[in-house]
């Protein structure tokens, strides 16, 4: 929520903190989208709402005016943020946000619209961009923002912007693996692949995983994870049977959708500590698991 005691009083402070309000799953939307956790979002959002509250009534386009102060923090956040996830223990994958658990209590991912440009998959790539071209990116291809815009929010020409969102564009669609599967066919996969791997079943689990399936755990240097992608069914299968294998007593799961895309959330106590994971595994065109994404960094599941 808004707060503060700097910027106007009154009836007009009022009135542009409602405003703010209006704008603010938008900005934590867009923020997400640049940085991948809701954490960092939702303080660069904050801040936004400061310098706003700082400026007063005299701003003239509201959303164009919290879009680009939201923008630059992003940009300058991502700047900082890139030597601290090259140091991170083991792969980095972005905060998750769960829907569909039994309770109904608002959530995290009902701060923003979910839609494909959440996706973890499509996070992922944009992790490996620059931050001018995820910036360029996000703001043009997923918010529609002029390039005009963009370039003024990135401080560089309208033709380097245009460069930057061509540059990002490309790898989208280079990496970012297709989503070309009947929804009948991928709940199958799903179904198939999570009834085998929380059995521990290793045979089944091959039979659903793709030969150059990719494994990548996020458990952040605090609980244990493989420290690299773990690559080809054979391994893939392998460990996840292993991790069924330490649990001490029964396994809970809960379907659920993870940034939109159909996932599963497990707790279990494991060396005598009852731990939480998130499960998303992607299935590709054929039918096939082609990747698992787990989540196991407990910052990134305080949430749940």
């Amino acid at each position: 929520m808004v707060g503060g005691d700097v910027g106007p009083t009154g009836a007009a402070g009022d009135a542009l903190a409602v405003a703010f309000e209006g704008e603010r799953r938008r900005l934590v939307g867009l923020a997400y989208r640049m940085l991948g956790t809701l954490t960092d979002a939702e303080d660069v959002v904050q801040e936004a709402w400061l310098r706003l509250s700082r400026t007063g009534n005299d701003v003239v386009d509201l959303p164009a005016w919290l879009t680009t102060v939201t923008s630059r923090l992003c940009l300058d956040r991502l700047r900082a943020l890139r030597r601290a996830r090259e140091e991170y223990v083991g792969p980095w994958l972005p905060e998750p946000l769960v829907t569909g658990l039994a309770d109904t209590a608002p959530g995290p991912a009902d701060l923003l619209e979910l839609d494909d440009s959440v996706r973890l998959a499509l996070l992922l790539v944009l992790e490996e961009l620059s931050p001018e071209q995820r910036v360029a990116f996000v703001l043009h291809d997923v918010f529609a923002v002029p390039f005009d815009e963009v370039a003024a929010t990135l401080g560089v020409s309208a033709s380097a912007a245009r460069q930057h969102a061509s540059r990002a564009r490309r790898a989208v669609r280079d990496r970012a693996p297709s989503r070309g599967v009947s929804p009948e066919r991928e709940r199958a996969a799903l179904e198939a692949f999570r009834a085998a791997a929380l059995g521990g079943d290793v045979m089944r689990l091959l039979a659903v995983l793709a030969p150059d399936v990719v494994l990548r755990s996020d458990g952040g240097g605090v609980v244990s994870a493989a420290l690299r992608p773990v690559v080809g069914a054979d391994k893939v299968a392998r460990l996840l049977a292993g991790l069924v294998g330490l649990a001490e007593g029964p396994i809970e799961s809960t379907d659920v959708l993870v940034n939109g895309e159909p996932g599963v959330v497990v707790r279990a106590v494991a060396r005598g500590v009852r731990e939480t994971t998130v499960v998303v595994p992607h299935v590709g065109p054929d039918g096939r698991v082609v990747a698992v994404d787990i989540v196991r960094n407990p910052g990134k599941l305080r949430h749940l």
